[in-house]
């Protein structure tokens, strides 16, 4: 939250148990932008945020692996 959002949103996410996480940002085209995490984490609701200040306007997918799950969500970047 906020979608859509200028210049920053935060993600917020619940790891049942101790996970590998992998949190990345993807264009349109699928290309990869950025890398907001790869590491083990602990169990429990963490948050983080994602600063797009130097991103230019539009939509963006966020992909979240953690172990077997994997989640993508999309965010609308407005300047």
């Amino acid at each position: 939250y906020p979608n859509p959002f200028n210049p920053s949103t935060t993600i917020i996410f619940h790891l049942p148990e101790e996970s590998n996480v992998y949190i990345n940002i993807y264009d349109l085209q699928g290309r990869p932008i950025e890398t907001l995490v790869n590491k083990k984490m602990d169990a429990g609701y963490h948050s983080l945020a994602w600063r797009a200040s130097n991103i230019s306007s539009g939509l963006y997918f966020i992909r979240m692996i953690a172990d077997d799950y994997m989640k993508t969500q999309k965010v609308l970047l407005l300047k």
